[in-house]
């Protein structure tokens, strides 16, 4: 068969492994030990929040930025989706 004659060709690749094989054959570096301090460190926020029984200090320690940072966060997923069920004609539309 000649090359470019206009038959394409699929090809499928299965690989089985674990998710650390994955990250290494990726280049990804392996943020696990990161990953475990930053569990620990909130597990510490957490218990010291609850142990002053204290509902305002519980939410502080599970929202950092509170209620304001959650309204943040809604505001840019309501204008990430408005953005991208635009029109094509409003999304060339220059911006002011």
């Amino acid at each position: 068969m000649k090359a470019g004659c206009g038959k394409d060709m699929k090809v499928n690749v299965v690989l089985d492994m674990t998710p650390e094989e994955a990250r290494k054959l990726m280049g990804l570096p392996d943020v696990s030990v990161l990953q475990e301090k930053m569990v620990a460190e909130m597990e510490r926020r957490v218990k010291a929040a609850m142990d002053t029984s204290d509902p305002e200090a519980m939410m502080k320690a599970w929202m950092p930025l509170g209620g304001e940072g959650f309204q943040q966060f809604q505001r840019y997923l309501w204008d990430s989706a408005a953005r991208a069920t635009a029109s094509p004609a409003k999304k060339d539309a220059p911006k002011r």
